[in-house]
């Protein structure tokens, strides 16, 4: 009898565990539906959906006098995973994660940026726009220190690691940020890492965006862009 209801207590307890484990296992979140820009807000001449494409697009006729960019409205996620494919056909575009909206009417964003570049000379960086600048190149890993000092580490070179970007072709990008720890991948391969110290400039939180760059017109496109939970 006693045997029985131990092993009753431990299928019981096992049940609790696993569910406790299933329900801590997030589904992917797709953030484009592929039809319209639902959960996204931006400029309405700039930004459109065309053959399942998020498209970001300017013109000589019209340029643009700041970065513009396309905003994530419906949630603003901390810790994760962030999959997507992107075309640049000009100049230089950027992924926004755990930013901030510094002007909702001209939609202004600040925060760290993997960068993406038709040049191929910064595709692949961390930078931070409207803040520090360039945190880590590529091919490099970046401690910022509590004062702001960098240590860096070299993991890779930035022009081999760039030669696996392809400037006018689909490419994947993975942007993983977990605690103060940001990773950016391109086409399988990490491009650069940052452990971001700096209590009083790191960010924890904010929101996704696409950048349109000042200068000469240029298109962008994005697709199959999906959030995942951070492992």
């Amino acid at each position: 009898m006693i045997r029985s209801l131990l092993t009753c207590v431990a299928s019981v307890a096992l049940l609790a565990c696993s569910s406790t484990a299933l329900l801590a296992e997030e589904k992917p979140v797709p953030l484009f539906n592929g039809k319209d820009l639902t959960g996204w807000e931006g400029r309405a001449d700039l930004w459109s959906v065309e053959d399942g494409q998020i498209v970001g697009r300017t013109t000589k006729e019209n340029p643009l006098k700041k970065n513009s960019f396309l905003i994530y409205t419906a949630q603003e996620p901390s810790d994760f995973e962030l999959t997507l494919q992107y075309k640049i056909e000009n100049t230089n575009s950027g992924i926004q994660y755990r930013s901030k909206v510094i002007d909702k009417k001209e939609f202004v964003v600040g925060g760290y940026q993997a960068d993406i570049d038709f040049t191929n000379r910064f595709a692949g960086i961390l930078y931070e726009e409207r803040g520090r600048g360039i945190l880590a190149q590529r091919g490099q890993s970046v401690t910022l220190k509590e004062d702001g000092k960098k240590s860096v580490k070299k993991f890779g070179d930035g022009t081999e690691i760039g030669n696996g970007i392809h400037p006018g072709q689909w490419n994947d990008y993975r942007i993983v940020a977990k605690g103060n720890h940001l990773q950016h991948f391109i086409n399988g391969k990490m491009t650069a890492e940052v452990f971001d110290e700096q209590a009083d400039k790191a960010a924890t939180s904010g929101v996704i965006a696409f950048q349109l760059h000042v200068g000469a017109p240029m298109v962008v496109r994005f697709k199959n862009i999906v959030l995942h939970s951070a492992k």
